[in-house]
């Protein structure tokens, strides 16, 4: 096999960049300087930001090279470059949810999860565009502009988390903490060419999403905090520091170790990993997922034909704690893991969306947050156009890991999730 050229700085791995931090070959200044020069070249073909904290992310910047100097390392997330979807909190920096009547709104508390990435070191460089309050994909109905597709302008970025995973695509940030209530952070992962994760309901707090705002039951009961990286190695770092730890646990879960790890109680077997089939997809979505299907059964043990709740139970928030405890023994009785598209079809332009938010469908995702489960997109292939398509992986209940490791053993398998758009 050729071997690939080092990535560019701005495309390589945390860990990767994490070791020369610490190490002394990379300044936390220098890095966030690239970024910020990345963003003031990019942004305006992109719009992916709505406020850029240039001079306080340089200021957090500083303060890690000096603690680190000192010793005082706080993980692997110390000095890299954050980003944060506009729904939560950041104390004294607006919070606007894209929304024209938030444009001023500045809360005076962090959300939790930014709270954690700051403890951990993590620099934030400021807040992501996304779908106003989060109510469509398309991530083109936004008071600061619309968000454009780092593969082609031209495209939407999928939504609402589209601000974040063009971000992170184009190599402006390291990551970014997201929202997803159907599908909000997966989409536009599978859109843009990122790796896009929900997990288990109240894995990651969400506490701080435009706090003292009001929000519907059923919102509430969707809602998941999320993450959008390059990879499933960047993303157990992120995990890491935000999962939040089971009360049944003895100890904290370490994502990045349980990469590398096979199943729980079946160390010599390999993933049994159920093939949906019956998704809606497209014809060119429905040929990469074939492809992707031929790899994914050189890593585990395939089940064909298994039926995905897509249809569910008509979101009766008095059934969906019941509906939840259920699903494991159901749908994962023969099964670890089950795979199906992301979308159902290839990005749309933004002319051709016009005025409907719900432009991409997200009838192949919206299931995995009615019934709480961890789920991932990660890039599977490429449309006629050239834009990216992804391949959703979901799994059951607090089982997190089997989800995060399968989707790191199909990347390293496959070349898809170091392509990006230059």
């Amino acid at each position: 096999m050729q071997s690939r050229a080092p990535a560019p700085i701005h495309y390589a791995d945390i860990d990767e960049i994490s070791g020369s931090i610490r190490a002394g070959r990379i300044s936390p200044v220098d890095l966030v300087s690239a970024c910020l020069d990345r963003i003031a070249r990019l942004q305006p073909r992109l719009n992916a930001f709505i406020t850029v904290l240039a001079d306080a992310a340089l200021q957090q910047a500083r303060a890690a090279e000096a603690e680190i100097a000192a010793g005082q390392w706080r993980g692997p997330l110390h000095g890299i470059p954050i980003g944060v979807k506009d729904m939560f909190d950041t104390a004294g920096v607006r919070t606007t949810a894209a929304f024209e009547h938030f444009k001023d709104r500045v809360p005076a508390r962090d959300a939790a999860a930014v709270k954690k990435l700051k403890e951990a070191g993590a620099v934030i460089l400021g807040k992501t565009n996304m779908h106003e309050l989060a109510m469509g994909t398309t991530s083109t109905v936004s008071y600061f502009g619309p968000v454009h597709n780092p593969w082609n302008p031209d495209h939407i970025a999928g939504g609402s988390s589209g601000g974040s995973a063009a971000a992170v695509a184009s190599g402006m940030c390291y990551a970014t903490l997201d929202t997803d209530a159907i599908g909000s952070c997966r989409l536009p992962a599978s859109c843009c060419g990122a790796t896009g994760f929900k997990g288990t309901y109240r894995l990651i707090d969400n506490q701080g999403v435009l706090a003292g705002e009001p929000v519907d039951e059923t919102v509430l009961w969707l809602a998941h905090a999320a993450v959008t990286t390059r990879s499933a190695g960047d993303l157990a770092l992120m995990l890491n520091v935000l999962a939040e730890p089971r009360p049944e646990a003895r100890q904290p879960i370490d994502f990045r170790a349980a990469l590398a790890e096979s199943g729980e109680g079946e160390e010599n077997e390999p993933p049994r990993i159920g093939i949906a089939a019956n998704f809606a997809a497209s014809d060119e979505v429905a040929a990469a997922f074939d492809a992707a299907v031929d790899t994914l059964r050189a890593l585990g043990r395939t089940v064909d034909g298994v039926m995905a709740p897509i249809d569910n139970p008509g979101f009766d928030i008095r059934n969906i704690a019941a509906d939840r405890e259920a699903i494991a023994g159901s749908l994962f009785k023969d099964i670890d893991v089950l795979v199906l598209p992301t979308t159902t079809a290839i990005t749309p332009t933004i002319a051709a969306v016009g005025a409907n938010a719900q432009a991409l469908s997200p009838r192949n995702t919206l299931f995995a947050n009615y019934y709480g489960l961890p789920a991932i997109s990660v890039p599977c292939g490429c449309d006629s156009h050239g834009l990216p398509l992804g391949l959703q992986i979901v799994g059951k209940p607090w089982d997190d890991r089997s989800v995060l490791r399968l989707a790191h053993r199909y990347q390293a398998a496959t070349g898809w999730s170091k392509q990006n758009p230059g």
